[in-house]
């Protein structure tokens, strides 16, 4: 698609729009991902794209609306969500207002909680709501969340271990709960310090349970993809396993990410002495 032409600049007052330099303009132009390059993290469930944009409009995260062949946008935010429709506050700018109505296609681009979410509305319509008038649209049909296992993995903090129950069936048909700590983890999966069930490489243990602390229990299957030895501090050897989260639901998802954004935050504190 063309490149966007304009951008946000701070002002005393409201946001402008202002063309962009020529040095930019790559820079602009890879806001916008193209959906067949990164399909395997399109939501098409509507109970899960609602989910998402419901969290967004909680957490009053900014959105910026592309649109005329991405040579005009304007910022807004999510205001309400059901499971029919989005209403979108409208921009400073009455000329970008009018323009969006006009549109064909709009996409929405937005960051939540570290995850960059994308999706395209059509039909944008003006609707009243607590008094005004805002923007309406239809709920996506897919929404892009962006969060690869490899962008972000938390070591878990050694003062509140971060712990997980795996249940092992015992040979007279009895349950026993095994509890380790948990080393790091991501939205894709987590390393565990082992030291009591038999783990192999390519095992599905059902049934686990994570506690995050101040967020919330989920329930999961890991599968152990790899098995490592590692040394610590005083010498001793730790054997450790490094498991993949198996058809995790997003709500889980988000109850992760909170945590990890909750213990980000509380470290960044602590290094800024706020804390």
């Amino acid at each position: 698609m063309p490149l966007p032409t304009t951008r946000l600049m701070e002002t005393d007052d409201t946001p402008q729009e202002t063309p962009l330099p020529p040095a930019a303009e790559d820079e602009a132009s890879a806001e916008v991902l193209h959906l067949d390059q990164y399909s395997e993290y399109l939501l098409h469930s509507p109970r899960e794209i609602l989910a998402v944009l419901r969290q967004v409009v909680a957490q009053g995260d900014l959105v910026t609306l592309y649109f005329n062949s991405g040579k005009d946008f304007l910022l807004t935010t999510l205001l309400a969500v059901n499971d029919r429709e989005l209403l979108l506050d409208r921009g400073s700018s009455e000329e970008m207002n009018r323009r969006a109505l006009e549109a064909g296609k709009i996409f929405c681009i937005t960051r939540h909680d570290m995850v960059k979410l994308q999706f395209i509305l059509t039909g944008v319509r003006e609707t009243p709501y607590e008094g005004r008038s805002v923007f309406a649209a239809a709920l996506p049909e897919t929404l892009l969340r962006l969060q690869r296992r490899e962008y972000f993995r938390l070591r878990t903090p050694i003062t509140r271990p971060l712990l997980c129950d795996i249940p092992v069936v015992m040979s007279d048909g009895s349950v026993q709960i095994y509890t380790h700590d948990v080393i790091d983890i991501s939205i894709g999966g987590l390393s565990l310090h082992i030291d009591q069930v038999p783990f192999s490489t390519e095992q599905e243990w059902p049934d686990c349970t994570l506690d995050l602390p101040q967020i919330g229990v989920i329930n999961t299957t890991l599968r152990i993809v790899n098995i490592y030895e590692t040394t610590l501090r005083n010498g001793q050897p730790s054997l450790r396993a490094g498991c993949q989260f198996v058809d995790m639901p997003i709500t889980s998802q988000n109850l992760i990410q909170r945590y990890i954004v909750r213990m980000e935050r509380e470290r960044k504190a602590r290094e800024s002495g706020l804390a």
